[in-house]
């Protein structure tokens, strides 16, 4: 029985190619406040450099890459708010990425903080872009599960306010057809939540790229602190697995602000386990040969999503928020 298993989802009747994709993950290291764009983005581009000489196909930047992590602090003027945010994408100081990006012939995600204005009404939002070997934007995303306060916490010695700075993203968790294969993206709090993966895994997700800024240090709960890395890989890692997706998962590392915050990028196999991993708290790149039909013995397989599902039995994951325990 067993063995007809093995051979029913790792040996196939008919060859197949593999989808190899050379994917970078490019770990950036803490941005001072005072750190012009310029300067950052210069970062990036040496990144991107250092990943295209290790033969990569695509280079995956972290959440909010072209800034500090500005939720950290409370800012009440506007216009200091608008200066952390892009109006357009590209923009003049971040033109350079997609040039160089089409020039090397590698694509690359980036996270960054978009101010739209549509109607006479402006809309902040955490977001990320997927960009071809052409410098084409191919996709986007819009963060969907902000974590912190929409006020500011006056006992905690950082703020975490998101809820305060952003929007809820408005796009949904979506896929692309890219680098050879389904391309899809979430950021930071996303990657904590069950739904963020399963909508992209239906979706037919093979790679999941993400960025995130996570501090070492939770005031609200400090006894997590010793948690902060077991649960960032907890998630990941359940996340490819149950799924049946690469996961690409781009850390903001080190002090930055005063803030500590966590690093540990990694690649994690469809299998859930941890191929590569960042071990500085500074710009550092990792690159992994990703089979994207390593994917196939989890889809086919024990996640068979259409043999195995049973959206019958699943009716309060989109009826209901709050969680409705039996009365008696």
């Amino acid at each position: 029985m067993a063995n007809n298993y093995i051979s029913q989802f790792f040996f196939h009747s008919e060859p197949t190619m593999s989808r190899i994709v050379m994917v970078a993950a490019a770990q950036s290291g803490p941005v001072p406040r005072n750190e012009s764009r310029k300067d950052t983005v210069e970062r990036l581009l040496a990144m991107m450099r250092k990943a295209h000489r290790q033969g990569s196909d695509l280079v995956v930047f972290t959440e909010c890459a072209l800034t500090p992590f500005f939720p950290h602090w409370y800012m009440d003027d506007p216009r200091e708010v608008d200066q952390y945010f892009e109006m357009e994408m590209p923009s003049e100081q971040t033109e350079v990425l997609f040039k160089e990006a089409a020039r090397l012939k590698i694509g690359f995600q980036l996270g960054y903080a978009e101010r739209v204005e549509k109607d006479r009404t402006v809309r902040y939002y955490n977001s990320s872009i997927l960009v071809n070997k052409e410098g084409q934007i191919v996709g986007n995303f819009r963060k969907i599960h902000l974590p912190g306060y929409n006020e500011i916490q006056p006992d905690h010695p950082f703020q975490n306010l998101e809820k305060y700075y952003f929007d809820v993203g408005d796009l949904g968790f979506r896929t692309w057809r890219s680098f050879g294969g389904v391309v899809g993206m979430c950021i930071c709090n996303d990657r904590r939540w069950p739904e963020t993966y399963r909508v992209l895994g239906l979706r037919g997700a093979e790679l999941i790229l993400l960025g995130y800024n996570t501090p070492c240090h939770n005031p609200q709960f400090p006894e997590m602190d010793s948690l902060v890395s077991f649960h960032n890989l907890l998630c990941l890692q359940s996340g490819a697995y149950q799924n049946g997706s690469w996961v690409i998962a781009v850390a903001k590392a080190g002090t930055e602000e005063g803030v500590a915050q966590l690093g540990q990028s990694c690649i994690i196999a469809p299998s859930g386990e941890v191929v590569a991993m960042c071990h500085t708290l500074s710009d550092e790149v990792i690159v992994h040969s990703c089979d994207l039909d390593a994917t196939l013995p989890y889809k086919e397989g024990i996640f068979n999503f259409e043999k195995n599902r049973h959206i019958q039995s699943y009716g309060p994951i989109t009826q209901q928020t709050k969680s409705t325990p039996p009365e008696h």
